[in-house]
């Protein structure tokens, strides 16, 4: 028997057409808003879309995924209509050595939206996590395909303790948001990410001019902080996070030197 979008009142559906008589007008960055009940990958799904040509600024959001991927090849998953799930399509003529900074550009315009609309104080981990202390609210994955970008984005927004997918999650219901509606959360990170694209294409990728390098930091709980990162092929480096570079890699001195990281998982450690 189909689930009707009803069960439960406490979690609405979203409603494509108002999300497009929102997002959607002349000038914008978004092209098309799409609703599905079910899906398996909204990001699978859009960068199969990029393949046959579809345009920039295509939004696809999912009710519920069955194989939402993260980083690493990790998992998540929430119940239906409990948090955001969606994916967009970016086809940036930015020279690709900077595109790294799409994936922390999205973090940024999400946490930004988050903290206004919900007035919960998330920060970034780098770089893809979404925290809320120390605790995951959601995540990005930016993916290549073929001249396009794909970028999702998960959020857990009405989510229960017990619906929680890991012990270390939380969501702006159990962090007592002041808005845990999905409409305008979702509107107000389309809106965000559409102004730092803009201006960060504008400035030719260049996260300094752009404003964006600037931004990132101030949002960052990563910087600052002693870390493990765990990087490719087994091996861990322990260390300070000094910074971001232009290209979006992680600064971490460790070991006498600097090494410049682009890419890793990221483990915040505990003052001594």
């Amino acid at each position: 028997m189909t689930e009707s979008p009803y069960t439960d009142l406490d979690r609405p559906p979203l409603s494509a057409a108002a999300l497009q008589r929102a997002l959607v007008r002349p000038g914008s960055l978004w092209s098309s808003v799409t609703v599905v009940a079910r899906t398996g990958s909204t990001n699978a799904d859009l960068a199969e879309a990029a393949r046959q040509g579809a345009a920039e600024g295509t939004v696809l959001v999912a009710e519920v995924q069955s194989a939402g991927r993260g980083r690493l090849g990790r998992t998540w998953t929430a119940p239906p209509r409990a948090g955001l799930t969606f994916s967009v399509l970016l086809r940036p003529t930015v020279r690709p050595a900077r595109q790294g900074w799409l994936m922390l550009l999205a973090g940024l315009a999400a946490a930004s939206a988050i903290r206004r609309i919900a007035q919960v104080d998330v920060r970034l981990k780098w770089p893809n996590d979404l925290l809320v202390g120390e605790r995951k609210l959601g995540g990005v994955l930016a993916e290549r395909v073929d001249g396009a970008v794909v970028v999702g984005i998960g959020i857990n927004v009405t989510l229960r303790p017990d619906e929680l997918p890991v012990e270390q999650a939380t969501s702006l219901a159990i962090e007592k948001a002041a808005c845990t509606d999905r409409d305008p959360l979702l509107r107000a990170i389309l809106r965000e990410l559409e102004s730092h694209y803009r201006d960060w294409t504008e400035a030719d990728g260049d996260a300094e001019a752009s404003g964006l390098r600037s931004a990132y930091l101030a949002s960052s709980a990563t910087v600052g902080r002693e870390v493990r990162v765990e990087l490719p092929g087994g091996y861990a480096l322990t260390g300070q996070a000094t910074g971001i570079d232009q290209d979006g890699h992680l600064l971490v001195r460790a070991e006498g030197r600097l090494h410049t990281l682009s890419a890793g998982d990221v483990v915040h450690l505990r003052p001594r």
